[in-house]
């Protein structure tokens, strides 16, 4: 949950600025693909590319981020794919050969797992090399997995055909090589080398000098007949190869809406799968598209979740919108790190609200059920009614002043209860984070929850890097970090780690 030095989150200054990333679905079979109209090296060839997780399904299943499979020759796709992806509810990264010599696979004992960082894979496969375990080779962040890091190992047999670059194959991203077992995540600065040997994790990374974290940096070697580079900068075609060889990858169910600007070098906020909250953990809420849309899991009970990234200190804007007309009741605000559970107490009560019993956090509700809601709770019960309700019609907008201890909610910009971030006026809390008289740890979280009424609810967050809220004005903050409807109020900035670095 908090931010180590161990995992890139883009906090570390570089002189390689990776603008955009692509968001893919799981749920909505969002990949790219290409076929491969002239064979290449089906021997020699590394992938590189940044990944960041958004769901951790934890089901019997796998999922695949890059891929390629052989054609049957009657326009589908059979026979053992070549595919890099985690392996089931373990989480470990896995890499497949599907070499001549039949499936050949390689498994990390590491289990990558934490949604809030940003991923550096890099695979290269060579199997003309004598020595085995130089055949495949794979690094996370910048290093090596040996031997004693793998939880499997079956390396190719020597000069083994894979099935990557192979004439009428189809490599893909985001997904299989026949678009089965899609993936769900962010994917940045994607390079496939076609018979490029030698390659390792520093020809696409290295390590920063102050701080040790592994970080991106220009690749400038060759790319080979088949190969690529996806930037994800044109929302228009996804799919657009940077390298110069034109090997443009199509879109399948992605559209421009799937651009983001979260990536490894600018690390945005997202709701966190590891910490949602109810009842009982099969009463969890789900979280979908990049971790930004948020939906209660059981009829009758409360539920909640947190941001990836807690706040100490800074001012901080982001923007929440229920998702469903369908008798919603939510709550949007934020939670302190003592406060946790308690953002989805009560579990099958409802005369609670998130917000209302944990005693440092701050809850604004509204539904579509009742006027008379539009009140904001502040622990133990106590609440502030500013008769502001909203509905799925309207942009619930959230300043967090961690300095002073305030938060102000507005409804479609227009502050309630006449607060003003700027100058301080009128906003709810106003109390010190670390008070050693209670049970505030000094870490609060941007939450929200809600009630499962007639059907789910749902919410949809926006910190800037990635919603599927309708943006009209695409506004951004002084620093010209994240994506909202409304601009974050003078002094107050997107979550993000550019911004933490400076003013966190």
């Amino acid at each position: 949950m908090f931010l180590t030095e161990a995992a890139n989150r883009g906090s570390v200054p570089t002189g390689y600025d990776i603008e955009n990333s692509l968001k893919v679905e799981k749920a909505n079979t969002e990949y790219l693909k290409r076929v491969v109209s002239s064979a290449g090296n089906a021997k020699v060839w590394c992938a590189s590319m940044w990944i960041k997780r958004s769901e951790l399904d934890g089901t019997n299943q796998y999922w695949q981020f890059f891929s390629s499979m052989t054609s049957d020759g009657s326009g589908g796709y059979s026979g053992w794919p070549t595919r890099i992806g985690f392996f089931y509810s373990a989480d470990q990264l896995w890499v497949d050969s599907r070499a001549g010599s039949g499936n050949k696979r390689l498994t990390s004992l590491q289990r990558l797992r934490d949604t809030s960082a940003w991923y550096h894979i890099v695979v290269m496969q060579d199997t003309t090399q004598s020595t085995d375990t130089n055949r495949t080779k794979i690094y996370i962040n910048g290093t090596l997995l040996l031997p004693a890091d793998l939880d499997y190992d079956q390396y190719p047999a020597q000069n083994d055909d894979t099935a990557m670059n192979v004439a009428n194959s189809q490599i893909v991203v985001g997904a299989q090589g026949d678009g089965g077992y899609p993936w769900s995540g962010y994917i940045a600065d994607v390079h496939f080398l076609d018979g490029q040997s030698g390659k390792t994790a520093s020809d696409f990374g290295e390590y920063d000098e102050d701080s040790g974290i592994w970080k991106p940096k220009a690749y400038t070697g060759a790319y080979g007949t088949n190969g690529f580079h996806l930037k994800f900068e044109d929302s228009s075609n996804m799919g657009l190869d940077s390298s110069g060889n034109g090997n443009n990858l199509t879109s399948n169910n992605i559209t421009a809406a799937d651009q983001a600007t979260d990536t490894p070098t600018n690390n945005f906020a997202t709701l966190n799968p590891l910490h949602k909250y109810s009842g009982t953990s099969s009463h969890n809420p789900t979280f979908k598209e990049g971790a930004t849309r948020w939906t209660t899991g059981r009829a009758g009970y409360w539920a909640a979740g947190l941001a990836s990234i807690g706040l100490t200190s800074g001012k901080w804007y982001f923007e929440a919108q229920p998702g469903t007309s369908n008798t919603h009741i939510t709550s949007i605000g934020w939670g302190d790190e003592s406060d946790l559970v308690d953002w989805a107490q009560d579990h099958s009560d409802t005369n609670g609200f998130p917000g209302e019993n944990g005693t440092n956090s701050i809850g604004y509700l509204g539904s579509d059920t009742s006027s008379s809601y539009g009140n904001i709770w502040l622990g133990t019960g106590s609440t502030s009614n500013v008769n502001a309700n909203y509905t799925i019609s309207n942009i619930v907008g959230v300043a967090i002043d961690a300095d002073n201890g305030f938060v102000y909610f507005a409804k479609d910009n227009t502050y309630v209860n006449s607060g003003n971030p700027g100058s301080g006026a009128n906003g709810t809390g106003g109390y010190a984070f670390t008070d050693t008289t209670t049970t505030r740890t000094g870490t609060v979280f941007p939450a929200v929850g809600g009630y499962y009424h007639t059907a789910p609810t749902v919410i949809n967050v926006n910190f800037g890097g990635f919603t599927t809220i309708t943006i009209s004005s695409a506004a951004t903050d002084a620093n010209g970090y994240g994506t909202f409807e409304y601009a974050p109020p003078s002094g107050y900035y997107a979550l993000c780690t550019k911004n933490l670095a400076e003013y966190g």
